[in-house]
């Protein structure tokens, strides 16, 4: 994403956005708190040609996820947080604030 924004801002700015637009809804498309590299990769390429944006962009954004604790990755797999599967099971709309809220409060 281009923008005039500092360094943390644009990180969570791409956080946001690939949780937005790639990983959740992916999570609901398998329905399942588990999908392999090839299921992101072939969402991140179709996000990244509908919006316009760089890969790289999109990937930062998926290690930023990793590093909050969203996300954790076990060799060619990402699973989601524990406290995000009711949401999951639910098909629940789970925005990356009430993922954050749900991960770090309880």
């Amino acid at each position: 994403m281009l923008s005039e924004k500092g360094k943390y801002a644009s990180a969570t700015q791409n956080r946001r956005f690939v949780w937005k637009e790639v990983v959740w809804p992916l999570i609901l498309e398998v329905n399942d708190a588990e999908f392999s590299l090839d299921q992101y990769q072939k969402k991140r390429d179709e996000i990244s040609s509908k919006y316009g944006m760089s890969v790289n962009a999109l990937s930062r954004g998926l290690s930023s996820l990793i590093q909050r604790g969203l996300l954790y990755k076990e060799k060619q797999s990402y699973f989601i947080h524990f406290r995000l599967i009711p949401y999951m099971r639910l098909k629940a709309d789970c925005d990356y604030a009430t993922a954050l809220h749900e991960i770090k409060i309880r």
